[in-house]
């Protein structure tokens, strides 16, 4: 695998840390990857085995550091100013742009956390510029969201009152920078995953005044949209994927159910994972978790992908190479507990 570090520069002149893993042979498919609050690419990999793992199976890995994170901070002026949700959905719309488009290499799009709740509402928000400007709307294969940010769990969200002098404070002073750090011990039941992001600098937990009640609003949103009424989303015939820990005490478990059971409902292609016990970062997770996490994202993204023949793909547990003809059989991964993956 080879990592290859670029720059894409926004319609505003701003310039964003990119970095794209690169498969050996020709890719078959490619996944574009927007990280969550106070995350970046820019020093390792911050996401650890996930992206090596999905390179291993063909799949190519795109992705940068947003506006305000990351090596995409120039000035510490510049931390966690991610701009309005019109301007945090235009970033991801240019970038996705920017990618390969064929029709024999399918695109697909995963957001995690502050990241699963912005590529929700790119997809679903009608002022969106995925559903404003369709002529130029990235061709997409599928959408994989996990511990999105559908709602704050009930024991780490603001109070009321809170989020609405917020709001209002943040109308008057939006660039108004705000220290809200996570509680790091609540990421992950690993320890060592816990003690890295405490230690990694880059991981500021600085955001403004408008950035964060913008990452709230975009939850509230969500929440509501269904009730809204019909006319107030956009419905989609993208197949979707949630995975969750039912022990993230960051983001709701429960919201995330809700939304993907009302997706179904409306007639929605909607797959939900429920991981037991897990924290937020199921991909840094107790080896049990994340294992099964990395074989269902593989399991969702190849089976979409047009039939080849005679394609290898490593097997990581076994270390041993199998050939796929027909996609992936779930239920021939060994890592896979296909009893506690179910259609909704």
């Amino acid at each position: 695998m080879n990592t290859e570090e670029s720059v894409h520069t926004l319609p505003d002149g701003l310039e964003l840390y990119a970095k794209t893993w690169k498969t050996s042979e020709s890719p078959l498919a490619v996944l574009a990857f927007i990280h969550g609050f106070s995350d970046h690419y820019s020093l390792g990999n911050a996401y650890h085995d996930l992206f090596p793992t999905l390179v291993s199976a063909g799949i190519e890995v795109r992705s940068f550091d947003q506006r305000g994170w990351g090596r995409s901070v120039k000035k510490s002026r510049d931390q966690g100013d991610t701009g309005p949700t019109s301007l945090v959905l235009a970033d991801i719309h240019s970038f996705l742009q920017s990618l390969p488009s064929r029709p024999d290499l399918p695109l697909f799009l995963m957001g995690h956390s502050m990241g699963g709740g912005q590529v929700l509402n790119y997809i679903f928000h009608p002022e969106s510029p995925y559903n404003e400007d369709k002529a130029s709307r990235p061709n997409l294969s599928g959408v994989l969201l996990y511990s999105p940010l559908v709602a704050i769990h009930p024991s780490s969200r603001p109070s009321k009152l809170t989020i609405v002098a917020g709001r209002m404070v943040a109308k008057l002073i939006p660039h108004m920078q705000r220290y809200s750090p996570l509680d790091a011990n609540l990421l992950s039941r690993d320890k060592d995953t816990v003690k890295e992001f405490v230690d990694d600098k880059l991981c500021h937990d600085t955001g403004t005044l408008g950035g964060l009640a913008g990452m709230l609003d975009r939850g509230i949103w969500l929440e509501g949209m269904f009730e809204a009424g019909d006319g107030a989303w956009v419905k989609s015939d993208l197949p979707f994927w949630f995975g969750h820990g039912d022990g993230d005490l960051i983001t709701s478990y429960s919201a995330t159910k809700d939304l993907a059971e009302k997706l179904t409902e409306k007639g929605g292609d909607v797959t939900f994972c429920s991981y037991e016990g897990a924290y937020h970062k199921l991909h840094a997770e107790l080896p049990e978790t994340t294992n099964k996490f990395f074989a269902d994202v593989k399991a969702f993204i190849l089976d979409k992908v047009p039939k080849t023949e005679g394609t290898v793909v490593q097997n990581e547990e076994e270390g041993v190479p199998r050939v796929e003809g027909e996609g992936i059989d779930p239920a021939a991964q060994g890592d896979v507990e296909t009893e506690d993956k179910a259609k909704l």
